[in-house]
């Protein structure tokens, strides 16, 4: 197979997939590195495929995806052990933590994708950051970063930031 047919295959793939794909299981579903994997991600989205990279894997950004929903960034400082506190006073609003932005003095604003729509999805990226050898993006701003969060009114929103705020979290 060469790197073209694999790189279709691998966008047909995620064009049918309503879940992120994980790196490692494409690359051995193809019997390549991970690193290949990687780079076949990149050459797709340079040619203007919109591929997400979530913690979870890549998925296809679909119309699905590109919520209707009202959106508001909230700007928040917690500890890692909060973690999870603070995406289930989200979740249990009815938000969706779409993404997490921090400002780096040096690389300028670093953001990525999370979609974490639901508890079972927070509590696996919770223990992922328990379980992994690398840490969390806000280490690099003293715990400070910022959240897209996609809920289905603006009251929602309103009653999201209250909740934050009275846990101390938002900034």
């Amino acid at each position: 197979m060469t790197g073209e047919e694999r790189r279709n295959r691998i966008l047909t793939l995620l064009k049918e997939q309503s879940s992120p794909l994980c790196g490692t299981a494409l690359a051995n579903e193809f019997h390549v590195s991970r690193q290949v994997i990687v780079q076949d991600i990149a050459l797709m989205r340079a040619e203007h495929h919109d591929i997400l990279s979530t913690n979870r894997g890549y998925i296809y950004r679909r119309e699905d995806h590109q919520t209707t929903m009202p959106k508001r960034v909230f700007f928040v400082r917690h500890s890692t052990e909060q973690v999870l506190s603070e995406f289930m006073t989200i979740l249990e609003l009815g938000g969706k933590v779409l993404d997490v932005v921090v400002e780096h003095e040096i690389y300028g604003q670093i953001r990525v994708d999370l979609l974490i729509e639901n508890a079972q999805e927070a509590r696996e990226f919770y223990d992922k950051i328990l379980t992994s050898k690398d840490n969390p993006l806000k280490i690099l701003t003293d715990d400070c970063h910022y959240h897209t969060v996609a809920a289905p009114s603006e009251k929602l929103l309103d009653l999201i930031a209250q909740a934050l705020d009275d846990k101390g979290y938002l900034l």
